[in-house]
């Protein structure tokens, strides 16, 4: 079976829509959605719908810390990460909110573990970005008997492992390449950001993994980004939040 591995959609639903196409195409049969499918982006609604329809056909959804903002907007939290939270409630119906407040912050399956953040203290939020902070990661997860994680969060595609020795090692994957796994490494994959990529590259990302081979691929996917940096600005959200999308 192939899964495809999607996270941060930030309420982008073009970028969403291109991914969910091209994996199919690819005969993905599956969908794991790694948090954020709301904050900065200007379809919140259209985007819960979405992943509401693939969580009723078996996907597995984890909550993010935008998710988290969007049900319990703070007024007087004036971060980025905070700017668009009340829009973004004031556009989701009760049903949607409740849908995102009952998302799990983690989901393992055998020996594999779905996270928005780090497996260690996802409530916290921490970023993977570095190869000590991965390395925390998975310790966390071996904790629970689990020898790979899935993360988003960090809006960049980064793969970290541990081979024979006790060194972790990072590299980042090519687009398109697949990438074998062999089970006798420890991994942790962040599968990059669906809706809002901050690599200079607007190309939507996500990974998909062939479960029988054994390979991942990491994926890049253009979309309508003009598209949805117009609809941004016309919903009023800050100017950074559509600039972003375009390079």
């Amino acid at each position: 079976m192939k899964c495809a591995f999607l996270s941060d959609i930030h309420a982008n639903a073009q970028a969403l829509q291109a991914c969910l196409a091209h994996a199919r195409a690819q005969g993905a049969e599956r969908f794991v959605i790694l948090g954020d499918l709301v904050g900065y982006g200007a379809n919140p609604g259209e985007v819960v719908d979405q992943v509401m329809e693939l969580a009723a056909q078996g996907a597995v959804v984890i909550r993010g810390n935008h998710d988290d903002m969007a049900v319990h907007p703070q007024p007087n939290d004036l971060t980025l990460g905070a700017s668009t939270a009340l829009w973004t409630h004031q556009q989701l119906s009760a049903h949607q909110r409740a849908f995102l407040a009952a998302l799990p912050m983690q989901v393992q399956e055998h020996k594999t573990l779905f996270v928005h953040a780090s497996a260690e203290w996802p409530e916290r939020w921490r970023y993977i970005d570095r190869p000590e902070l991965a390395q925390a990661c998975l310790e966390a997860a071996a904790a629970l008997q689990a020898d790979r994680v899935f993360v988003g969060h960090v809006h960049h595609q980064s793969v970290y492992y541990r081979g024979a020795g006790q060194q972790l090692m990072s590299f980042k994957p090519t687009p398109g390449a697949p990438m074998p796994m062999p089970s006798h490494r420890q991994w942790v994959f962040t599968v990059g950001s669906v809706g809002q990529p901050r690599d200079g590259d607007p190309r939507a990302m996500y990974a998909l993994l062939d479960d029988a081979a054994q390979r991942l691929t990491f994926q890049r996917v253009p979309y309508a980004h003009a598209e949805a940096a117009a609809a941004i600005r016309q919903a009023g959200l800050p100017e950074y939040c559509a600039r972003r999308l375009e390079n």
